[in-house]
């Protein structure tokens, strides 16, 4: 398949006179040079680093059976999951060393514990999602459904997709549209096939591989078939559907809020998708060890070079340069809460989100906008 990009037009974004028709170029020249500084020991520091918690915390849940002490351990071993991702994800972007290679052999490795295929997810991460942000019909993260759409659905997929725009959702949406429709089933154009093809079977391998070992260690300590089965799902799989909810959630927050617009293809430019439907949200103290600052998401977004320590660098100028673009706040769980409540479905054209029961109320009216809800 061929993806075409949209052509921008200079009065889309209302961000005029904050960026000359729609470009980029104006917030990358208040990005500083010490943004894009990445020495090689700083890239391998965060990914030992992370390694190193991700190991001692496994052993942890292999040793141990009280819930009391499992729970937790899942939950800490997801972010730890999640931040190795990020690593990778980082190298996926070329973001994390200067050397192609090491971004390859790095990215590859710090993506095993999620069952991420790396060049899967170069090609829709890369070349899809961030090539176009919140665009309709091209940018499949979160992608919303119109009140139009919805009306059309059957039944089962009603209830789908009030599972998976739910707070609880995420985690299930994420498995199955981005990781397996996308990433491991998906058909990708020619041209990456092969490359994405040997991925796909180096994740398969490993998947396989090291559920075969700890059903081996479950059965020499438990001495049963369901020990073995036991073990697999502790160590293995637990920690991935952890993992996917973490990730699912966090790119919710990223693109997905009652001020975030998305845009009918025409009427999309890179300004719009790059800076005014993506969010800068501060963790709290201590969060960034796990989740290296993919929060401050904007300047990821406008330079995808800038490597992950460096984005509140970054951040800070474009949000002294663009205040009334930016979209910036506390990273609060309950804003995320708050956000599966009201976005639920969109209207391209009038900019607009609605709840269930808003979009219950409105006139049927399929090739007009609908109007913006007096309340929520």
């Amino acid at each position: 398949m061929t993806i075409t990009a949209p052509e921008p037009e200079s009065d889309a974004a209302p961000s005029v006179g904050r960026a000359r028709a729609g470009s980029l170029k104006p917030v990358l020249e208040v990005i500083p040079e010490e943004a894009y500084h990445r020495p090689t020991w700083k890239g391998l520091a965060y990914f030992a680093r992370d390694l190193a918690f991700y190991g001692v915390t496994l052993a942890l849940i292999v040793r141990f059976d009280n819930p009391l002490l499992l729970v937790p351990l899942w939950l800490f071993i997801s972010v730890v999951i999640s931040g190795l991702f990020i690593v990778g994800h980082d190298a996926a972007h070329g973001a994390l060393f200067d050397s192609k290679r090491m971004n390859a052999v790095v990215g590859r490795l710090a993506m095993l514990p999620s069952w991420h295929v790396f060049e899967g997810w170069v090609l829709g991460h890369n070349r899809v999602h961030h090539a176009f942000t919140a665009c309709q019909g091209f940018d499949f993260v979160w992608h919303p459904v119109t009140p139009q759409e919805y009306a059309e659905l059957p039944t089962w997929k009603k209830v789908r997709h009030r599972v998976d725009w739910s707070w609880l959702g995420a985690g299930i949406y994420y498995v199955r549209e981005i990781w397996w429709n996308k990433m491991i089933v998906g058909k990708p154009p020619k041209r990456f096939a092969k490359a994405i093809r040997h991925d796909r079977i180096l994740v398969a391998t490993v998947v396989v591989v090291v559920a075969g070992l700890f059903a081996w260690l479950g059965w020499s300590m438990y001495g049963t078939a369901a020990g073995a089965a036991w073990m697999v799902a502790k160590a293995w799989v637990i920690p991935f559907l952890g993992f996917s909810y973490v990730i699912g959630s966090t790119v919710h927050v990223h693109h997905i809020a009652p001020d975030i617009r998305w845009w009918p293809r025409k009427q999309w430019n890179k300004f719009a998708g790059q800076v005014e439907a993506t969010t800068i949200l501060h963790a709290p103290r201590g969060l960034d060890v796990f989740f290296h600052w993919i929060m401050v998401h904007t300047p990821h977004h406008v330079d995808q070079r800038i490597p992950m320590y460096n984005l509140d660098k970054a951040a800070a100028a474009i949000a002294e340069s663009f205040p009334d673009a930016v979209h910036e706040d506390r990273l609060r769980f309950r804003d995320y809460v708050a956000n599966t409540r009201q976005c639920k479905l969109y209207d391209f054209e009038s900019g607009t989100w609605y709840t269930y029961r808003q979009a219950a109320e409105l006139p049927s009216a399929p090739d007009q906008p609908v109007p913006a809800p007096t309340s929520a």
